[in-house]
This record gives C-alpha cells, structure tokens and sequence, in this order.
C-alpha cells in the first residue's frame, strides 16, 4: 500500500488515548547481565530503551515475535501486549537499560494495542523527536530527586506517544499490518476514522463517511477495507463496543451508554454487544 503523506493539521490520537489511556511505570534503570527474564503479565505491556550495548532477544514458539533477534545498537523495545520475552546480556557489563511497564486502559481490547504488532525495535537513530525525552528520563531516572518515579512514569508515557506518531508516519516501517493505526495514517481515513472517534453517537453511514473522506463510496470501502481490515460497519460497530465496554467499567448505565453511542434504547444496544461479546453487559461485567 502507497504511503500516504501526513497531515499534520489533524490530531488522529488525542481523542482516542483520551477515551482509552495508558499508564506507564518504570520499574528498571541501569546495566541487565546474563539472561533477564519478563514474564508476560496480564494487561501490560513493556517498553523498553537500550541506552547502551548489544544483546540477543529470545521469546517462545509461536509466540507472535521472533524467536531470536540481536540489538545491536541503542534502541526502543515495545511490546504492546503481554508477551514473556528474555533479554541475553554479557554475564558482566551488560548493555543500560531504562524500563517500564505499560497498563493500556482495557488490555489486549484497547483499540491501538489490538492494531499493533507483537513486538517493534526502532533504532533511537531513526526517531529524532525522542532525543529530548531521553535525555530528561534518563535525568530522572539517574538522580534521586523529590517526585522522580512520578515524572520518570510521565516522560515514559510521553515516550510513547513519540513512537505512535512515529508510527502514524512510518507504517510500514514499523511493521504495522492492517488495523486502526494503518488506517490512521492515511489522511483520508484519518479524517473519518477521527470524526468517528469523537462522535460515535451520530447516525454514521457509508454515504456520510465516504463524504467526511472526499472520497466515492466505492472507493473508500476499498482503501478501508485494505487499511484497516474490516468494512467501514464492522470497525463503526467495534468502536462503539469498546467505548461501551470502557463506559460500563467506569459505573456507566446501559441506558446513558446507549444514548450516547447512538442506540436507540439499551435493549438494542444489549443484543448488539451479546452478539459481538458472547455475552450480555451484565455477565460481561460480573466476569471482570
């Protein structure tokens, strides 16, 4: 698929980290020697920054990554999702790391973690934008100072965002396949796929979307269908699930989540997500 060029004039993540966050944690900075172990835990995932050295990444069969892969120059590891993943350092003097875990607001459901690969090693070289955030989290993370975790969380989270937009840029490159982050970086489907974001409740056709993209109706079902993988319907209806799944945790009624997300009343927003979900919100909700 052609690149298409950015367009900067359009904020495609604020409304959608928004309305699904993610909390970073640090939780290591200095040398790893010998083999370090991360085990896979449940709604996490990891970022990692390879300050210095070279090491040898190994995860399990089938696992969804590489079973094996060398660093060899500074670099960002990021895994979305938890997956367990060893790290095979020098037994002395082994490369510097900074690390920290990431809580996506719901897990393995939250819109970006399911359109991004396992795994993504982007060498520090090619992603200037992150230079001044390294240099402060590493400042943090070396000098113990009042609010240091805190701010070293923060400046991780912002960290990430660099290597979305990064990605937003640079699809291909940063392996990303078919999904929302694909479709966002297309600036015809970035317009919809935000309007749809922003405005899940509105009575969203395909003769409206094709419009806010500029675009025949023909043609913007292909490029969506080939950008993100799914008809321009199903992604509408998944969206709306996912925000009903996150406004239903926070202590939403099915009631004001249906007339939000443009239901017309909560019955018919319950078949919907039993049909999708396997289950009905009440069930779904008890089995949290």
């Amino acid at each position: 698929m052609h690149e298409a060029p950015a367009t900067p004039e359009l904020d495609r993540l604020s409304s959608l980290l928004e309305r699904f966050s993610v909390q970073a944690h640090m939780f290591h900075n200095g040398p790893l020697c010998g083999v370090t172990h991360f085990a896979a835990q449940p709604g996490l995932g990891f970022l990692h920054v390879m300050r210095r050295g070279t090491m040898t990444v190994t995860h399990k069969a089938r696992s969804g990554a590489a079973r094996k892969l060398e660093v060899t120059e500074p670099s960002l590891l990021f895994y979305p999702r938890p997956l367990a993943h060893d790290f095979h350092n020098a037994p002395a003097e082994g490369a510097d790391f900074t690390c920290a875990t990431l809580a996506f607001d719901g897990g393995d459901m939250h819109p970006l973690v399911r359109s991004l690969p396992s795994l993504i090693v982007l060498p520090l070289s090619r992603v200037s934008d992150v230079a001044q955030t390294l240099s402060l989290l590493f400042g943090e993370a070396e000098r113990v100072r009042c609010g240091q975790r805190l701010v070293a969380d923060r400046l991780f989270e912002v960290l990430l965002l660099q290597v979305l937009r990064w990605l937003l840029d640079h699809p291909e490159e940063g392996g990303v396949q078919a999904g929302l982050l694909h479709g966002l970086s297309d600036p015809r489907l970035a317009k919809v796929l935000v309007a749809m974001q922003e405005r899940p409740g509105e009575p969203w056709s395909l003769p409206s979307m094709a419009e806010c993209a500029g675009m025949s109706r023909s043609a913007f079902a292909a490029l969506f269908r080939q950008a993100v993988g799914d008809t321009p319907a199903n992604y509408l209806i998944q969206w709306r699930l996912s925000l009903a799944q996150a406004l239903l945790r926070s202590g939403r009624s099915l009631k004001q989540v249906a007339d939000e997300l443009g239901y017309a009343n909560a019955s018919a927003l319950s078949r919907v997500f039993t049909q999708r979900m396997g289950a009905s919100p009440r069930a779904w909700l008890k089995s949290l």
